[in-house]
C-alpha cells in the first residue's frame, strides 16, 4: 500500500508538466489541469492538508475549506483586472513557509492558523484567475481550478493522517516542502 501511494503521489506531481503548454483544454478541464502544472501550487496545497491533519480536530476541514473560499476570491480578483502585488512572492513564500510549520510542528490556535492559509490562498487564487485564457468561460475555468485545489487538500490530509503515526515522516515532509519552496525561490 505504501509503494502504490508514493507512486500515485508521483504521478500527481509530474502529471501536468505533459500538459504545460496551450491547446489542451478549455474550460473545466483548462481550470482542473492549470494548479497541477506547477510545483509551487501542488506543495502548497499539499501543505495545507498536511498541517490540517498535524493540527487535527476542526482544523482538517476548516483550514482547506478556508483555503478554497480564500482561493475562490482570489480568483475573481485576478479574473476581474484587480493588481495585486507581490503575487509570486506570496505563493514561494507560502511554499517555504507552510513546510515550515509542518517541519517545526508549529500548533497555531485555529483562528490564526486559518489566517495564515487565507492569505496564501488569495495569492494563489489571484495566480490562477489572472492566467486565465481569454477564451475560456470563466466559471466554468473556476470550477476546475477550485476543484483541482480541493482534491490535493484531501491528498495532503489523506497523506497526514497516514504519516501521524510516524511523525518524524510529516515533520520530513514539511523540511521538503519548504526546502523545494527555497529552491524556487532562487529558481524564479
Amino acid at each position: 500500500m505504501k509503494r502504490q501511494s508514493t507512486m500515485a503521489l508521483a504521478a500527481l506531481l509530474y502529471s501536468g508538466a505533459a500538459l504545460a503548454h496551450p491547446g489542451h483544454a478549455e474550460g473545466a478541464l483548462a481550470g482542473l489541469l492549470h494548479p497541477l502544472t506547477g510545483l509551487d501550487h501542488v506543495l502548497a496545497m499539499l501543505a495545507v492538508g498536511l498541517w490540517g491533519a498535524q493540527l487535527g480536530g476542526r482544523a482538517q476541514w476548516l483550514l482547506p475549506a478556508g483555503f478554497v473560499a480564500c482561493l475562490a476570491a482570489g480568483g475573481a480578483l485576478g479574473m476581474a483586472g484587480y493588481s495585486l502585488p507581490l503575487v509570486e512572492a506570496g505563493i514561494v513564500t507560502s511554499v517555504l513557509l507552510l513546510g515550515m510549520l509542518i517541519g517545526f510542528a508549529v500548533r497555531l490556535p485555529v483562528g490564526a492558523a486559518l489566517a495564515v492559509v487565507g492569505v496564501f490562498a488569495l495569492f494563489h487564487g489571484f495566480a490562477h484567475g489572472s492566467e486565465m485564457p481569454a477564451h475560456d468561460n470563466g466559471w466554468l475555468y473556476a470550477i476546475g481550478f477550485i476543484a483541482a485545489s480541493a482534491a490535493l487538500h484531501g491528498a495532503g490530509l489523506w497523506l497526514g493522517r497516514g504519516a501521524l503515526a510516524h511523525g518524524r515522516w510529516l515533520r520530513g515532509s514539511g523540511a521538503a516542502i519548504s526546502l523545494a519552496g527555497m529552491w524556487l525561490a532562487v529558481a524564479g
